[in-house]
């Protein structure tokens, strides 16, 4: 089963409450007189105000779920401030579409800097964020058998409509049965993170058993799935990461883990098969000194150096993982089995997104960090 919710992700819900300590949204505080006069008789009740502490700005609306949901959008490009709680149209699912009611969605690197003015162009604007979700089918297009309503599913959206949201309509093909043993919110912490792993241990990567993997930022969202994938697929698997870390790296199955604030990786690791970065930079130019003839670097942020790659009859190659239903099926069938578990760091409310965001994006976090939306 999946495991209860932590002490530590719980505190992430108290104060929320009106008039409880830790409630940063203004809720139960003294009214401004801006929004005392939007709450007098014969006043619109829609007015916009910034919350405390950096959290999304809020649109109230009087609202039908069968005309609007919850959505968090961006109108224009910035920090976690332009993040906006708003109502927005639900959405009407295609032939080959699901209308799915979410109820966690997890928070990605992709997700800040998309809102940071990367990948989408201006025009796009407004743009719901967020690229993976764990929810229940409320409806299907004519053309979908795979699924029914009440059916539950998690699925990696494409990065034309976005999880920090109470209903997304996705492709069918992109969605899997969500694994038994998860909860939703560990359920969201799966499908972007864990597909991102195995496209680039496998696809791009090729590892097989026997072989030498070495995996930079091994604690992280997509790190903590790729040591469990190359371990379950028998390599032998070095793991870089802070020394904080250096247990619960061991705990998935890497066979070192080097704290690489105090170690360096060239002098614990040699002849690697896969070295696979999450880290970039100098770290991936000191990569090339442990590969062996013919290996590969395999990197999600930058492309590998072709002349070095050239130097030492190797491949390197840069990738953005892609939506792959089948793919997600077959990691749900590992999560059940108990091969794989997944690690969730932090848990905010839908309404919090600014300061997820700003969690993953300033912080170290272990696992992934996701919002509860239902």
């Amino acid at each position: 089963m999946a495991p209860p919710e932590s002490r530590s992700n719980r505190s992430s819900f108290e104060g929320l409450m009106p008039g409880r300590s830790g409630d940063n949204d203004g809720i139960g505080s003294p009214l401004t007189p801006t929004a005392l006069a939007a709450l007098r008789p014969g006043a619109r009740n829609q007015f916009s105000c910034r919350q405390l502490g950096g959290q999304i700005r809020r649109r109230e609306h009087r609202r039908d779920r069968s005309t609007g949901m919850q959505s968090v959008r961006i109108h224009a490009f910035g920090g976690p401030q332009v993040l906006t709680l708003e109502t927005a149209p639900t959405p009407e699912p295609q032939p080959e579409e699901i209308l799915v009611r979410i109820h966690a969605a997890s928070i990605n690197p992709v997700d800040y800097k998309i809102r940071n003015g990367g990948y989408v162009e201006k025009d796009r604007l407004p743009l719901t964020l967020g690229r993976d979700f764990s929810g229940v089918v409320e409806r299907c297009g004519p053309n979908v058998e795979a699924f029914k309503p009440g059916d539950a599913v998690y699925a990696m959206l494409t990065p034309d409509r976005g999880g920090y949201a109470e209903f997304v309509a996705a492709k069918a093909q992109d969605c899997a049965a969500k694994p038994e043993r998860l909860d939703h919110l560990h359920a969201a912490a799966v499908p972007l993170a864990a597909l991102t792993a195995w496209q680039g241990i496998f696809d791009h990567g090729g590892v097989s058993a026997g072989q030498r993997t070495l995996i930079h930022g091994a604690a992280g969202g997509v790190g903590h799935f790729a040591v469990q994938f190359a371990k379950a697929r028998g390599a032998t698997v070095f793991a870089t990461c802070s020394g904080r870390d250096i247990d619960f790296v061991q705990s998935l199955g890497a066979d070192e883990a080097i704290d690489y604030k105090n170690q360096r990786f060239e002098d614990a690791v040699r002849d690697v098969d896969l070295v696979y970065d999450l880290v970039a930079g100098e770290t991936q130019e000191r990569s090339w000194s442990v590969l062996k003839e013919g290996g590969t670097i395999v990197s999600t942020l930058q492309q590998p150096s072709k002349e070095k790659a050239a130097e030492r009859k190797a491949r390197g190659t840069h990738y953005m993982a892609k939506p792959d239903g089948a793919q997600l099926a077959e990691i749900g069938r590992l999560i059940d089995e108990g091969t794989v578990r997944v690690e969730v760091g932090k848990v905010f409310p839908l309404r919090q997104a600014a300061d997820a965001e700003r969690a993953l994006e300033e912080g170290h976090v272990r696992g992934k960090v996701v919002l509860k939306v239902a």
